[in-house]
């Protein structure tokens, strides 16, 4: 999709706006006279018994005399990210609603406010205007091709919210097609189209690879299989400007069974949105290329299925890790866990200034935070302080969790050097990152991502979709962050 972005630094007038037919108006908690079409808003607040003030917590659509539709929304000085743009997705979505080829924004207030109000818009509409994968016989592509905005100029700012739509449009792509669209063969093929089109360095190691390699916990859910086309997928970014190199990591399980334990039918139907954590790393890399951040990225995708055959895994079995660590199988549902320890240890072994993995992990990160956030843990206290900081700058919100090592001794085995999971389930989040942290090496700076926010019915922050994209924008922020220090 290609948006024509137009740019005007006055304050649009009534009059400059009449031939405009979807325009959303972007106001400040002061009422003002002068406003564009100020007494048409004041008869529709009038009408459903509304006050100025209260376009503060809910948009109002006006119908305009010649035809033309406006959404009034006010945005207060004390917002957050996530409070500014759940407001604009309200105000945004009638616009969209009738498809339109054009959108105009129009800000008002001071240069600040003008800003950061302009840029949050533009995000909002295009991220929202952004084409998804749908086999409705009848479905209507978005159609805009312009936007128009009043009020604040400056191509920097538009052109990181055009990387971010970038990315987190790729990552509700792929996380939204259909299962039998996305196997790991045909995902592969797609990531190898990617790379070719960016520039990216490309390599796999494939099923025979890894257990040549000695990668246990990854073949041990790939075996389950038929074909056996799982693989780990590394791509590498390498700007010649590069002053920092982070691994972002992402579970890529295209569809998820639960193995030999079983998923009821209630909780397996979505289970191709098991890769959301590969869409979220590859949408974070698409981002970061096209805004050309000064970092080495390396990004290492966990590719796999966890089907239920007579080869597939089982509960009591012991396998061994790349890094020779054994493991007992307590849960073939924890089947993430076990495609990342050994993808982490690749990222690891390559010596990274950091490494952060993404992955719809576990439900109990769901159980305790709901679907509206989503949690971290990290070997490094200031990196998730970081983490947090950079949830909220981006409007996607994070919640840091513990990683205390008195959870290790839940993960004892008398079989093995460690279980994998346990079958109490409580704190299963943290056990998880726990597990994990023994596969890498290096001592190397790690923030893990449990994505309970990924799916929301009626979409969440700024995104309208139930698949959010969610991660894309905060991974966006934490490489800013880690580039500033």
């Amino acid at each position: 999709m290609s948006i024509k972005l137009q740019q005007h630094a006055e304050i649009a007038s009534e009059k400059s706006l009449k031939s405009q037919k979807h325009i959303l108006l972007i106001l400040t908690e002061k009422e003002e006279k002068s406003l564009p079409f100020y007494q048409i808003l004041q008869s529709r607040l009038k009408r459903s018994k509304s006050e100025f003030k209260d376009l503060a917590k809910s948009p109002i659509t006006v119908d305009l005399p010649d035809g033309g539709l406006a959404s009034f929304i006010v945005l207060g000085e004390k917002l957050n990210a996530f409070q500014r743009h759940s407001l604009l997705r309200k105000a945004v979505k009638p616009l969209l609603d009738e498809h339109p080829a054009s959108i105009t924004i129009c800000v008002f207030g001071n240069d600040t406010a003008r800003k950061a109000h302009a840029c949050a818009a533009y995000y909002v509409v295009t991220a929202n205007a952004s084409s998804l994968p749908s086999r409705k016989k009848e479905h209507k592509s978005n159609f805009l091709k312009t936007v128009t905005i009043h009020g604040y100029q400056a191509e920097h700012d538009y052109s990181y919210v055009n990387a971010r739509v970038a990315g987190n449009t790729l990552c509700r792509q792929l996380t939204m097609t259909p299962p039998n669209e996305l196997t790991p063969t045909i995902y592969r093929k797609k990531v190898a189209t990617l790379a070719k089109e960016h520039g990216w360095q490309h390599a796999e190691f494939d099923m025979p690879a890894l257990k040549k390699m000695g990668a246990g916990a990854f073949v041990a859910v790939g075996q389950g299989s038929e074909p056996q086309d799982a693989a780990i997928v590394h791509l590498t970014y390498q700007p010649k400007n590069a002053r920092k190199n982070i691994a972002i990591v992402g579970k890529g399980i295209c569809f998820d069974t639960g193995g030999h334990n079983l998923k009821p039918a209630k909780y397996m139907l979505g289970m191709h949105e098991d890769m959301n954590g590969s869409a979220v790393a590859l949408g974070i890399l698409l981002a970061a290329t096209q805004m050309q951040l000064p970092v080495k990225l390396d990004c290492w995708l966990a590719i796999a299925q966890n089907h239920i055959s007579p080869s597939a895994y089982k509960q009591n079995d012991v396998v061994t890790a790349l890094n020779g660590m054994s493991i007992e199988i307590v849960h073939t549902d924890a089947e993430g866990r076990m495609v990342l320890a050994d993808t982490l240890t690749l990222a690891s072994r390559e010596k990274p200034d950091a490494i952060i993995d993404f992955a719809t992990l576990t439900g109990s990160m769901l159980s305790a935070l709901g679907d509206r956030m989503s949690g971290i843990i990290s070997n490094r206290a200031h990196l998730a302080c970081e983490a947090v900081a950079a949830g909220n700058k981006s409007g996607e919100r994070i919640v840091a969790f513990p990683y205390d090592d008195d959870y290790d001794s839940d993960l004892d085995s008398d079989v093995a050097d460690i279980k994998q999971c346990t079958l109490e389930g409580g704190g299963d989040h943290i056990h998880a990152a726990r597990f994990l942290g023994k596969f890498i090496e290096n001592d190397t700076p790690w923030v893990h991502t449990d994505l309970s926010a990924a799916n929301r019915k009626d979409g969440l922050g700024a995104i309208q979709s139930d698949t959010n994209g969610f991660g894309v924008g905060f991974g966006i922020e934490m490489l800013l962050s880690l580039l500033s220090e």
